[in-house]
């Protein structure tokens, strides 16, 4: 290397110009060899058991930053899927089957259906250093350690569709800051210590379609008032965007304070959360989280 430096620079050297040009190349292919290096500890291989729509959001999410450290390995249970993807994203292959999937990955995310997991996942041969990612939210996480042994290093997460838009949150458990890492590229992630408290954060995923059926309330009396069905929707979605926006523009604000904020005494606002809260809508709200939680937790007994 030395050689082709003096030559690339045109000198005749000295026995000094050597020592110093030999000193300069043993540092170039240090720093060479450490950013190799660096690059292979961050690379991923990753590999889905299962491509479902959940699948389509991480991998969409993830390649759409034009994330390069990971490469992607399918299972073709679902082809149509399997195929788009590879088709979109660079990366992005189709193992010939789930076995394929597990000996072509350090990461593996289990994303099968709950009522197939027992059928398919005792079928696969995993190695220790396998790190799992289970996304099936009703198997506990003893009981995907019964399922995918030798591997040990198991993580349980629970991303959501709008992943794929890199927006919304991930719950993992327990604490992984590899997984973490990953999952904050497509939002945010929250690292939970314990079972209880994931179990209890899942819930929250079930007031989705709550919160739609509350907009589209007042977006059917909007019309029932002769107002115009797009300006209708366009006029809830814009104040309801914003709304959103209140936590982070107020960390330190609990909920019930920004409902005080907005619900000044005598006022409109007062008047609808008095209302709703006397017919004890609230009270019935709670009721449907303690249902869904013990739902949760009867699926994992």
């Amino acid at each position: 290397m030395t050689a082709t430096l003096c030559k690339a620079l045109k000198i005749v050297p000295t026995k000094s110009d050597i020592s110093t040009l030999a000193r300069a190349a043993a540092a170039i292919m240090v720093a060479d060899n450490s950013i190799s290096t660096s690059n292979t500890e961050h690379f991923m291989k990753l590999g889905f058991v299962g491509t479902g729509a959940l699948t389509a959001a991480i991998v969409t999410g993830l390649k759409s930053i034009g994330d390069n450290s990971v490469s992607v390995l399918l299972s073709p249970r679902n082809e149509e899927i399997a195929a788009s993807l590879a088709a979109r994203f660079e990366d992005v292959q189709v193992a010939a089957d789930n076995q394929a999937v597990l000996d072509g990955s350090d990461t593996v995310m289990l994303a099968v259906r709950p009522q197939v997991a027992h059928e398919v996942i005792p079928s696969l041969r995993f190695r220790p250093d396998h790190r799992v990612v289970s996304l099936i939210a009703t198997l506990s996480l003893k009981e995907i350690a019964t399922l995918v042994a030798p591997a040990h290093r198991l993580i349980k997460a629970l991303p959501m569709p709008m992943i794929a838009s890199r927006q919304g949150a991930t719950i993992i458990c327990p604490p992984d800051k590899d997984v973490a890492a990953f999952f904050g590229k497509l939002g945010k992630a929250i690292e939970v210590e314990n079972a209880h408290e994931f179990d209890a954060l899942s819930v929250v995923t079930a007031t989705y379609a709550s919160f739609f059926k509350y907009l589209d309330t007042i977006h059917a009396w909007l019309k029932t008032q002769g107002v115009d069905d797009l300006k209708g929707r366009d006029y809830i979605a814009t104040l309801f965007k914003a709304l959103a926006n209140a936590p982070d523009s107020s960390p330190d604000a609990g909920f019930m304070h920004l409902s005080q904020e907005y619900a000044t005494r005598g006022g409109i606002n007062e008047q609808i959360l008095r209302q709703l809260t006397n017919a004890g809508l609230f009270d019935t709200f709670t009721q449907s989280l303690d249902a869904v939680h013990k739902r949760i937790m009867a699926s994992q007994a």
